[in-house]
């Protein structure tokens, strides 16, 4: 009895300090969330106000023609998959991961009809185990990245668009609503469509042209798009971080409860075999 009541409170010990701990990664990743959420709504005025004057441009002047906006018979599709590269964050790799899978099944009958860029360890490593065609990875990055963290795997997905050997570019993350609810998506970046509006927008003039500045234009909007889907991607990771390490807490709390309410239950146990022991030691002399 002695030794089972050891090994509860041994086990008591060991579910406190992994109390501890989720308790401390939990209280982290709402810090970092709070920071995640102030860069994402920080970057959203840079990109509207570049996504105004290229469709400003495309919409009014119908001579103009770029890469980017031509519609051609899809033979090969790019995805452009953001994940996270440490674990303990709930469903959040999971959900993006078999989001890709299924959309990948249902418009491809052969791994030639497709390639992917993946930004987090989490999905190299599940597409490396199946062996499917990853042509660009970024791992590493930390959990508030630069523009200049990812413009080299953003300009690769963009450059392979536009020298043809991709026909399609869909960016697959998790859109960030809040701490609790993180929806996977797959939205497809290129080619774009121009967008006629009936608002106003301001007149520009451009120098040396309208083309000219649509060719530098295109290829950075389409990477600060990529940029605003990491942003939210992780906001996305620590909101989910943060829940799972919040319900691993309550959890914790919970076993220690019923671990506690065991031990007293054994030790009342113990303690009323040993005066059993001793009056029956009594009555044997008397």
């Amino acid at each position: 009895m002695a030794r089972g009541l050891r090994e509860i409170k041994r086990q008591i010990k060991s579910v406190q300090s992994t109390k501890q701990i989720t308790k401390a990664m939990e209280m982290v990743a709402a810090s970092k969330l709070r920071r995640a959420q102030e860069k994402a709504t920080a970057a959203r005025p840079y990109a509207d106000k570049l996504k105004e004057m290229v469709f400003s441009i495309a919409s009014t002047s119908n001579e103009i023609k770029h890469p980017m906006f031509e519609k051609r018979p899809v033979k090969k599709t790019g995805y452009l998959v953001i994940t996270s590269d440490r674990g303990l964050a709930g469903g959040y790799n999971t959900n993006i991961l078999k989001k890709v899978m299924l959309t990948i099944a249902a418009n491809h009958k052969s791994k030639d009809e497709y390639e992917l860029f993946v930004i987090g360890r989490k999905g190299r490593e599940y597409f490396r185990r199946r062996e499917l065609p990853i042509v660009e990875e970024l791992t590493d990055l930390s959990d508030t990245p630069n523009f200049a963290d990812i413009k080299s795997i953003a300009y690769a997905a963009v450059q392979r668009f536009e020298q043809g050997y991709i026909d399609e570019l869909h960016i697959c993350y998790n859109r960030f609503i809040n701490a609790l609810t993180q929806i996977p998506e797959t939205i497809q970046l290129l080619p774009m469509e121009t967008v006629k509006t009936n608002t106003a927008t301001a007149a520009y003039e451009y120098e040396p042209s309208a083309s000219a500045v649509l060719e530098v234009l295109l290829p950075k909007y389409a990477e600060t798009l990529i940029y605003g889907a990491l942003l939210d991607g992780k906001a996305s990771e620590l909101g989910s971080k943060m829940t799972a390490m919040g319900s691993a807490t309550k959890n914790a709390t919970k076993m220690i409860g019923e671990l506690q309410l065991t031990y007293n239950r054994a030790r009342q146990a113990a303690i009323t075999q040993e005066i059993s022991e001793i009056v029956a030691g009594a009555d044997s002399q008397s």
